[in-house]
């Protein structure tokens, strides 16, 4: 595999954003927000043990038309970590930070875990809601990333130190892991997934997380807000899974497969994940 570095990621990364922060139930959500305010807002929601960065080659190419935002979920990146953790509390992180930008409906896509939020935010406030999108979410279980984490053996709480950043950057895995994603993609992501403490370098992320990132079906129910699928054709999200969703929500969802996908698609196929999300926020913008 080539290990030059494309145009499209360089100068994706060279976009500035604003950072900003909002506080919910007593706990700061950071988020970074691209383009102009004003503008139609799309929220792009992270999956678990993730964080606002890995949007950040994807976010400038949606932003000549929207206001687009990608947050910190509590426990995780550089927001505040809580004492548990809740899908329905991560929508209202989500809902929070669209409300701060817009009174408009947003556009709220998630990415595994992060598309089980926004499934939850279309069920708890589908009326205020243009349209969401999961990501390759394997409802009916639990999330990629936990199992991932726990098959493992990783215990909770808890997150390793290790001496250097160089160490701990050269531990950098996605879960699931996945060798097929892009290594610059995926040496940006290392960068912005670790923290400094006392005794080293650890992770950002809050091993709790893990403790609550499961959707059953049941917890899905009709949305008054539009809904689509995307889903890697080497990802979680099975046909069979999809399928679930779609009788659950009571109508027909429109699905994409985005071929040579494994679940992280931003990592692998990310150009062509650009493509489709591009087409849903004009679709969701102009009917």
């Amino acid at each position: 595999m080539s290990t030059e570095i494309p145009a499209w990621f360089t100068d994706a990364l060279a976009h500035s954003y604003d950072a900003r922060e909002v506080v919910v139930d007593g706990h700061r959500v950071a988020y970074r927000a691209w383009g102009k305010s004003g503008h139609p807002v799309a929220v792009l929601v992270h999956g678990g043990a993730a964080h606002a960065g890995w949007w950040d080659h994807v976010a400038p190419h949606l932003a000549p038309t929207h206001r687009v935002v990608a947050l910190d979920l509590t426990g995780h990146g550089d927001s505040d970590r809580r004492g548990t953790y809740s899908l329905e509390a991560w929508a209202d992180e989500v809902m929070a930070v669209a409300r701060a930008e817009s009174d408009a409906p947003p556009v709220l896509l998630g990415h595994s875990m992060g598309g089980f939020v926004v499934l939850t935010a279309a069920q708890r406030f589908g009326t205020s809601i243009r349209g969401v999108a999961a990501i390759d979410s394997p409802v009916r279980e639990m999330s990629p990333e936990a199992r991932a984490w726990l098959a493992a053996g990783a215990h909770v709480p808890g997150n390793k130190t290790y001496a250097d950043r160089a160490t701990i950057l050269r531990r950098f895995r996605t879960l699931p892991a996945d060798d097929a994603s892009l290594p610059y993609v995926r040496s940006h992501l290392a960068e912005g997934s670790v923290r400094e403490t006392d005794d080293g370098w650890t992770w950002k992320f809050d091993p709790a997380i893990f403790l609550r990132s499961r959707m059953e079906p049941e917890e899905l129910a009709e949305a008054a807000c539009d809904v689509a699928l995307i889903r890697g054709e080497r990802g979680m999200a099975s046909t069979d899974i999809t399928d679930v969703v779609a009788q659950r929500l009571g109508r027909d969802i429109p699905v994409t497969v985005i071929p040579d996908a494994g679940h992280h698609i931003m990592l692998d196929q990310p150009i062509a994940l650009i493509a489709v999300l591009q087409t849903l926020l004009g679709q969701w913008r102009t009917t």
